[in-house]
């Protein structure tokens, strides 16, 4: 039997961490994990022998601190990105340094200011920022170094080291100590002999920009994930019970009855037993319309009620509850790595020694080609400071954590980076009729009664009959009816219809077939209505008896299954994406082409039961297809599995939904067209960032190995591709 773990770590900074860890909890017989950086957490799945304890032991023999996630029943997880708590914090070191920094900084490029001593003086100033302002950076070095590791780390301790000590090197030993002594500041190497520069400004300015790139990283990370946590934050911490006690959430129980006033939220899922209100379900759903509830409705833990008294029986409590199961599906979204992130790890993984036998070779083959020890050395500097991939390393799951959390906010929950892989290449979307394009209720939607007959007076004595029927075609018509009277003498006829005695008259309703059974033909001026209901629906034909006469048809009833408003609008927008739409239905050929006509679908599939929903998937498939299916019955699940893309709509199945790669929360076809759009905006800023990451490394490596670029200029600019890659994908924010 398999288990299922989450580990928060620590002292992740980029893609070689994150291949570290996974490496070595992987060498844990039994185990899979995957690790994300923008998250700082591992998804581990382990053999039942296997010790919760062992695998956090497997992450510290890695070098990094982890401790294991304990679920929060009632709240869900919080994770933030913060500082560790007593630790000195990323923004402390950052003022502290830059403060310290500016001096050094000017003393080392303006020659008119450098007075005598002023470089012993950069010293004592560059020293704390060194050592103390990059601890963070040398901490994760030596962590790492202790199990043969080297990462983005090593390469900062590396360059910042190398400056520094080159540095006191020069003052100590050569002819930078001495009183009086200037030196210029040049982009370029210049010639000046190796002993007599010092590097404090390269050393204190390259840690400063790494701590600033550090600290937006860690402030919009934080941003990142507030729509998860925007999400969690949506349960109520207490309740007021029915009998006026008020409890923590965490004490309700299955059962429970509970108030909700006007302005608050509702604490869990459950079903309303008394009371009419309006819940405003934006914020799970996206949509801005609120519900109308009244009793026996449910009610979704998380909304607010914006009018109205309610007594809500409580159905599910902690992980049952809808908005648990929401959050549970964005996190392992989250936690998710797609093809193009485990392609992007295993670059990352060997970056970082080839990168330092780069910056050896640099420094060789300047001093090869005869140039000046110190010209060499502040080209390998540079390889080192500018190749550090940590923007490669955050590409992917920055935006995944951005997508997935803006999918939250629109009720689109994408369980995967695999799914917004698959989204994006999928060109037939095929859509089940009954839910999905329409509302999956039966509605009355037409009244044709014979000359004579009043339209009001008929509905309401076949109400009265149909009342007594639990069919979803006879609640449609009570329903609909303003009055329903009282019945005597019912009876139902399974399958055929209902009979009655109401007001004095012999009622009937039921298939054209029944009122020829009750002696009833229909009139010609009501022949074409039942054609047409039958197109539409289901013909109910309706009439009955007055105290001496014979029964005589008087009313054709049509019931339908009615097309959701937005469904043409969500189709045209299929369209206008390049997606061909597919109609795909149980139901016979003329209802299914009128819901066609309806909505824009010239593709129409009727009469197939589910395992030739299938078999249609499989067959678009085999035609070269990418296929999505969108459904939301149990009879769609074997087809929203076959799909190369499955997206269970709201009101659906658990069936369906556990058979999808996006559940919809809104039932609405809309959502759908949300869901592609987001996903293909998505996986667009998953290529943008890639591209500038790699482009990145790809120009200027070799332009800091030909001595093109200063230190200083190539900590700026590494510090800046990891912030780029996080405000671009937080662009997403504003999607689709």
């Amino acid at each position: 039997m398999t288990r299922e773990a989450t580990l928060d770590i620590e002292g992740m900074t980029c893609a070689s961490c994150v291949a570290r860890v996974e490496k070595r909890l992987r060498s844990v017989e039994g185990v899979s994990a995957a690790v994300n950086l923008a998250t700082e957490s591992a998804k581990v799945s382990f053999p039942e022998g296997v010790d919760e304890q062992r695998l956090v032991e497997a992450v510290r023999q890695a070098g990094y601190d982890a401790r294991l996630r304990v679920p929060d029943n009632h709240s869900g997880h919080h994770h933030d990105v913060e500082d560790a708590p007593g630790a000195t914090t990323l923004r402390t070191r950052l003022i502290g340094s830059a403060i310290l920094a500016l001096p050094v900084v000017v003393l080392g490029m303006v020659p008119a200011w450098q007075f005598p001593g002023w470089q012993w003086v950069s010293l004592v100033l560059a020293t704390p920022i060194v050592l103390w302002g990059g601890w963070p950076f040398h901490r994760a070095t030596f962590a790492n170094l202790r199990h043969g590791a080297m990462t983005m780390d090593t390469l900062i301790t590396l360059g910042t080291g190398a400056a520094y000590l080159w540095s006191v090197w020069a003052l100590v030993f050569g002819t930078a100590g001495m009183i009086g002594m200037r030196h210029g500041f040049s982009l370029l190497p210049d010639g000046t002999p190796a002993s007599s520069m010092v590097y404090f400004e390269v050393a204190s300015a390259v840690t400063v920009f790494l701590l600033l790139g550090r600290f937006i990283e860690q402030r919009s990370k934080r941003r990142a994930g507030s729509a998860l946590h925007a999400l969690l934050a949506l349960g109520a911490k207490d309740v007021e019970l029915a009998d006026g006690a008020r409890v923590p959430i965490e004490r309700l129980r299955t059962g429970d009855v509970f108030v909700t006033r006007p302005g608050e939220t509702v604490a869990t899922d459950g079903v309303v037993r008394k009371g009419a209100a309006s819940i405003d379900q934006s914020m799970l759903t996206g949509e801005s319309v609120p519900v109308d509830v009244t009793e026996g409705d449910a009610a979704t833990g998380g909304t607010i009620v914006a009018d109205g008294r309610l007594l809500i029986e409580a159905t599910s409590v902690g992980d049952d509850t809808r908005l648990a199961k929401m959050a549970r599906l964005v996190e392992d979204a989250q936690t998710g790595k797609s093809r193009v992130q485990r392609l992007a790890d295993r670059i990352s993984a060997v970056f970082v020694p080839v990168v330092i036998a780069l910056a050896v070779l640099t420094l060789l083959a300047w001093l090869v080609a005869g140039q000046p020890v110190a010209a060499g050395f502040t080209a390998a500097v540079a390889v080192l400071i500018i190749a550090c991939p940590c923007a490669l390393g955050l590409a992917t799951p920055i935006a995944v954590l951005v997508g997935t959390g803006r999918g939250a906010q629109l009720g689109i929950l994408i369980t995967g980076p695999e799914s917004l892989e698959q989204t994006e290449k999928i060109d037939t979307v095929v859509l089940d009729k009954t839910g999905t394009v329409t509302s999956g209720r039966m509605t009355l939607v037409d009244v044709a009664v014979a000359s004579h007959s009043r339209r009001d007076a008929a509905l309401a004595l076949i109400a009265a009959v149909e009342a007594g029927s639990e069919h979803p075609v006879a609640r449609a018509i009570v329903d609909a009816a303003d009055a329903v009277p009282a019945v005597d003498a019912f009876r139902s006829h399974a399958g055929h219809g209902v009979t009655g005695d109401v007001d004095g008259r012999q009622v009937f309703a039921g298939r054209p077939s029944f009122a020829a059974a009750q002696g009833a033909t229909v009139p010609d001026e009501l022949a074409d209505a039942v054609t047409r209901a039958e197109q539409r629906g289901t013909a109910v034909v309706a009439g009955w008896a007055e105290p001496g006469e014979r029964p005589r048809v008087r009313a054709v009833l049509t019931v339908a299954d009615t097309v959701r408003p937005t469904s043409a609008d969500a189709i045209a927008r299929l369209r206008t994406l390049g997606l061909r739409a597919v109609l795909l239905t149980g139901d016979n050929a003329t209802v299914a082409a009128a819901v066609g006509a309806e909505v824009g679908i010239d593709d129409v599939i009727a009469g197939v039961v589910p395992e030739q929903k299938v078999a249609e998937i499989a067959r678009l498939q085999q035609e070269g297809h990418r296929v999505a299916m969108v459904g939301d019955g149990v009879n769609d699940a074997a087809a929203l599995a076959t799909a190369d893309l499955g997206i269970a709509m709201g009101g659906g199945t658990d069936a369906a939904m556990h058979a999808s790669d996006i559940t919809l929360v809104r039932s609405d076809l809309g959502a759908a067209v949300d869901a592609v759009r987001l996903s293909r905006r998505t996986m667009g800023v998953i290529r943008g960032n890639l591209f500038w990451a790699f482009a990145y490394n790809v120009a200027a490596i070799p332009l800091a190995a030909f001595g093109l670029l200063n230190p200083m200029i190539s900590g700026a600019a590494m510090a800046f591709s990891s912030v780029f890659v996080v405000l671009n994908s937080l662009r997403l924010r504003r999607a689709p």
